[in-house]
């Protein structure tokens, strides 16, 4: 029997960044926003997600790793706006299947993991195994699913195999495990002053250290250099200054990475400061709330020091030292700037809450 399910209609933008672009388009589905469907930076700010992450390590290819959000975006949000997520792991790929395949052809898009070098559509060779997808149907008889995915404007077919290789990766920065969050959204959404103001106070408490679940798990032993949050900021300004020692060869693969982690590596530009300007902008322009508006101002100025260090580090015109000398005077302006929004955050968050 031909058994096949395509949801239809599913309203699909490209994003910035894999969480956000998908659970814009997973509320936009599902009938959720305050003045109509939200733009992928309100998603993004209203998670709560923002942090900073820096680490190097041998064991890494590349030797080094910068993010600039929490893990636990995709379970934050739609706790936040009155949901519940069950987050669904396991190593047999029959059953990791069978909860994507039951949730679509119960008429829900389903949220899973995938390493992007197991997604023909994408052609890279960089491993990274948590990148978020929807699955919104699928063909038993061609071996196909159609995914969504916030890097293409339209709905890919997948072989049914090479989903379940990016879904059983054991590549950095974990292992997928068939990784699947089945959310219950809810039917209506609190105001928006609450959920911004809860996630406001989260991002920069997370900034500030409080204990969270990074993305990248670290090993002492093989780790030179780790640090979350404003201490991150710190260590990383810090360690690229020791980049001088580096030899050509091992510069140009520092500079370069460090460009793509800042601006191409789904971070929706400026290491995700970016989308958080244009969600407090839009958390701004619902409430009315002039923090929240000078919070848009902080992260975008910060945002864009960043891509500006970006920018400088895969300078191709420039000479390979002079690159490095551009990235570091940039980069010294950080952790001031970082510290700057972790302050606005927190301003706005108790603006927001004096305002109700």
């Amino acid at each position: 029997m031909h058994r096949a399910h395509l949801i239809e209609n599913y309203p699909h933008r490209m994003g910035g960044h894999c969480g956000s672009g998908a659970m814009r388009d997973l509320m936009q589905w599902h009938g959720l926003g305050w003045d109509g469907p939200p733009n992928e930076g309100l998603v993004f700010a209203l998670g709560g997600a923002l942090s900073l992450s820096y680490l190097r390590s041998d064991e890494l290819v590349p030797p080094l790793y910068l993010v600039g959000r929490g893990a636990d975006f995709e379970v934050d949000l739609p706790a936040r706006l009155g949901g519940r997520v069950e987050v669904l792991t396991t190593d047999d790929p029959a059953e990791g299947w069978s909860w994507v395949r039951d949730e679509v052809d119960a008429g829900r898009p389903s949220l899973v993991w995938a390493d992007i070098a197991e997604l023909p559509y994408l052609r890279v060779q960089l491993r990274m195994s948590r990148h978020d997808v929807v699955v919104v149907g699928y063909d038993d008889d061609e071996r196909i699913a159609f995914v969504v995915d916030n890097d293409r404007a339209e709905v890919q077919e997948v072989p049914l195999r090479a989903l379940a290789r990016a879904r059983s990766s054991t590549a950095f920065p974990q292992p997928t495990r068939h990784c699947t969050y089945r959310v219950d959204w809810p039917s209506s959404l609190p105001p928006v002053q609450e959920v911004a103001a809860d996630a406001f106070r989260q991002s920069a408490a997370s900034m500030r250290g409080a204990p969270h679940r990074g993305i990248a798990d670290t090993d002492e032993k093989t780790t030179s250099a780790a640090a979350e949050g404003l201490t991150a900021v710190a260590h990383f300004a810090a360690d690229v200054e020791t980049w001088a020692d580096l030899c050509d060869e091992e510069l140009e693969i520092f500079l370069f990475s460090l460009g793509a982690f800042i601006e191409k590596a789904g971070t929706g530009g400026g290491l995700f400061r970016r989308l958080l300007a244009d969600g407090c902008a839009e958390v701004a322009r619902l409430t009315g709330d002039s923090a929240a508006a000078q919070l848009a101002l902080s992260a975008d100025q910060c945002a864009q020091t960043w891509t500006d260090a970006a920018r400088a580090a895969v300078q191709r015109d420039a000479p390979l030292r002079s690159r490095l000398t551009n990235v570091t005077a940039t980069i010294a302006a950080l952790p001031g700037l970082e510290l700057r929004v972790v302050e606005a955050l927190e301003r706005a968050a108790g603006s927001l809450v004096e305002g109700r």
